[in-house]
Parts: structure tokens; sequence; C-alpha cells
């Protein structure tokens, strides 16, 4: 059976730090953007809480699929294929709110057939448009250097240059086609993980994910839509999973806000811009006592909300955001 025919028999998602987000943007009335729409959570948490209208957003299919019934009796409710890079111009008119729930979702990684986790066997697909090249073929194909440099950056991998060697050694042999095929020649190259910790392969199966998906430029991207959507008053709303995705949010918000820390003190006085984003609260939210005993996936989750201003959109380079390039030489 192929990943576009397989359904999950239940709603296996639980939207992290959903009650402190809606208690964050109040989305009483107006026009809402869930621009990573999943299995339906935070789009229900705002029509529950008094959104007039939400739009979804979501690239995997099976999103789609599994919303079907629920479209059918909700006219509150519209869901668009595509990213939520583009999200201004598919929503097509001004937003109230923006809801972005990044990263992996739990029907993604519950379902082996998606590739995304090395806890069942499945083939190493990670795609969540179910299009374009799969993990596979990066793994199989990509040069050693480029390897060592996406698991690096985007997986904080120390022992990148390493694993990028076994990989390109084992795929002369075979051409390395499933998770678990992937995370034993990653564990083999690292120590075994002590009671408590990760498994050894978090690490690269997190970088590899984030490269197939361009994460990282679709987030970019993302936050820029959503800056140009909303309007003055209208609240944006980020839930992060890794330190390197909330570090690319908080830069965003710290520059579009004016809160950017200096660096240095005799360094010259940047010249003034008006805020277009207020921080709201200032500091990113964490899971409670209660969220975390009842959904231990929330652990590493944070939130941060911002509000918008009337100071026109501003364009911010990748660089300015931290963004990691590849192509650049001599980064480690």
């Amino acid at each position: 059976m192929q990943p576009r025919d397989v359904l999950p028999a239940r709603d296996p998602h639980i939207p992290v730090l959903l009650t402190p987000l809606l208690a964050a943007v109040a989305p009483v009335g107006g026009l809402w953007l869930d621009g990573t729409f999943g299995a339906g959570g935070y789009a229900r948490g705002l029509l529950a809480a008094g959104a007039d209208r939400v739009i979804g957003i979501d690239r995997d299919p099976l999103a789609h699929r599994m919303a079907a019934d629920w479209l059918a009796s909700e006219p509150r409710l519209t869901l668009i294929e595509g990213t939520f890079s583009d999200l201004d111009s598919l929503a097509g008119e001004a937003l109230d709110g923006v809801v972005l729930d990044l990263g992996v979702s739990s029907m993604q990684l519950d379902l082996a057939e998606r590739g995304f986790s090395f806890q069942k066997d499945g083939p190493l697909d990670m795609r969540m448009s179910q299009s374009g090249d799969s993990a596979a073929d990066l793994v199989n194909t990509a040069p050693e250097d480029l390897l060592a440099d996406i698991l690096y950056h985007y997986g904080e991998e120390r022992a990148s240059r390493r694993i990028a060697r076994a990989i390109v050694a084992a795929r002369t042999l075979a051409p390395i086609a499933t998770t678990l095929q992937l995370a034993e020649i990653v564990a083999r190259q690292l120590p075994r993980p002590k009671p408590g910790e990760s498994h050894p392969a978090t690490r690269s199966f997190q970088a590899l994910r984030i490269a197939v998906n361009t994460e990282f430029d679709q987030l970019a991207e993302g936050l820029a839509a959503a800056e140009r959507a909303l309007k003055p008053g209208g609240k944006l709303a980020v839930v992060t999973f890794h330190s390197l995705e909330d570090r690319i949010v908080k830069r965003f918000l710290q520059l579009a806000s004016g809160a950017e820390p200096a660096a240095n003190r005799y360094a010259p006085a940047r010249a003034e811009t008006r805020a277009r984003f207020t921080l709201t609260p200032k500091k990113a939210i964490g899971p409670d006592a209660g969220e975390l005993a009842a959904n231990p996936r929330s652990r590493s989750a944070k939130l941060r909300v911002a509000t918008r201003t009337d100071a026109p959109a501003m364009a911010l380079s990748p660089a300015a955001l931290g963004l990691p390039d590849l192509a650049r030489k001599g980064r480690r």
C-alpha cells in the first residue's frame, strides 16, 4: 500500500501549547490563518475560541483527505493545498491572525510509510508534500561534503563528517532505502546512548528532514509573508520544537520589533526604524506540568507571540535571520 492510501484510524495529534496560544492571541472574530493545518487542532481551537473564519494551509495531501468530512460540515473553514511561505498570496486578503506550528506533525511521525521516524522501519522518504526528491534520493546521491554540511548545520551533529563518510561508504555497496538502514549506519558512528538520552540518529534524521523539505527557507519566507498579510493589531503565533528553528523565529521578531540587543556598545548606532511587531509577551512560553504529562512531545516546544503594528513591511535577508549557508566555504 502506498503512503497516499494510508489514513490514520483516529486523530493522533494533540495540539501543543494550544491553551496558552489561544489566551495570548484571543481570536474573537476576524479572519485567521493556520499555516500548518495538519490534523486541524489549532484551526478547531481558533474557531471554538471565536474566530469568524479560518483558512488552513498544508502541503501534505494526507491532511486534506483527513479533513474532508470536517470541511463539508464547517462553512467557516477553508483548506488550501500549498506552503505557508506563500500564505499572503494564498489567503488573498488581510488577516487578523496567523498561527504556525513548525516541524513534523504527530500523524506524519506515526506513519512508518512516511519515513520520518526510525521507531519503525519504513521507506526513507520524509517528504511532507509527498512529491519531489526524498531523503533516500538525498543520502544516495549527495556529495559527502554536502551531507556533512546538512548534518552539521541542520542537526547540530558534531560527528557530521564521520557520519557522512559512513553513508557514502554504505551506499557504494547497496542503496540506503529504509529508515532503519540509515539509523543503524548513523548509530555505528556514535557512542551508545546513556539511559534517558535520545537515539543517536535523532539529529541526523532532523537534519535530513529539514533539508528535504527546505524547512528553514520556508520558515523565513513564511514569517515575511505573515508580516505582509497581517492587519495592524493582527497576531502572529509561532510554535517551535527545536533550538534551530526557534532561533530563526526569535531573530526575526527581535529585528522586526526593534528588540535586538546591541552586540557592541562601541559600534555605530543603527538607523532607527519603526517597529513592525511588538512582542506580546516578550519571552517565549513553554508547556506547563499538565501539558507535559498529557503530551510528552511538548517538552521542547516554545511559543512566541507578536502583534503587528501599522509600520510598512520590510524584507529581511536569510543571512540576517541566521539561516545556514551551505554554499559558503570554511564554515567549520
